[in-house]
């Protein structure tokens, strides 16, 4: 080989295939995964309905502004959140609460004693309206299906403890 084309490969540009480089070439977009949605009865409370048709609106809102300025992923982000909560509006089933009962169900606010001696107050409620944080714990959750159909003063088994109904409304 001369030594005049060992130096021109030296400095030739480094050209590589479309085909080994991983990043987006402009043209393509991957719209981003549906959610995926339980499968469990969607039992909702009045609250929790509300909740999804305002996530709707916020979401129809989102959706259309993000078009209107061409981000492409902000568009899929917010059409898959708002195919969510149309599919969970469309299978809603709003539990009006059976207040005076006395008996833990679906809508029940029940404040407990755990055995370690801490008390809780929280509302049994749909999944999709349910923090724990803010009082409210979804109706499949372990806790609300032990204790479901108790009364105030039965004592119900959670994993290697002990749950006291102190107060079911």
């Amino acid at each position: 080989m001369a030594a005049g084309s060992r130096n021109a490969s030296r400095h030739a540009p480094n050209i590589m295939s479309r085909a080994f480089v991983k990043e987006p070439d402009g043209d393509t977009f991957e719209d981003a995964p549906d959610r995926l949605i339980s499968e469990h009865p969607n039992y909702v409370t009045a609250n929790g309905l509300a909740l999804i048709e305002a996530e709707v609106a916020r979401l129809t809102e989102a959706s259309s502004l993000a078009q209107q300025a061409g981000n492409r992923a902000e568009l899929s982000a917010t059409a898959r959140d708002l195919r969510y909560w149309l599919a969970r509006r469309a299978s809603a089933e709003v539990i009006p609460p059976q207040l005076g009962t006395g008996v833990v169900q679906f809508g029940s606010t029940i404040s407990v004693m755990r055995d370690d001696g801490r008390r809780q107050t929280f509302q049994i409620t749909g999944e999709d309206e349910a923090n724990p944080a803010h009082g409210t714990l979804s109706y499949v959750s372990p806790l609300a299906r032990a204790l479901m159909g108790s009364k105030a003063g039965d004592t119900v088994r959670l994993g290697p403890g002990e749950v006291e109904v102190l107060a079911v409304g």
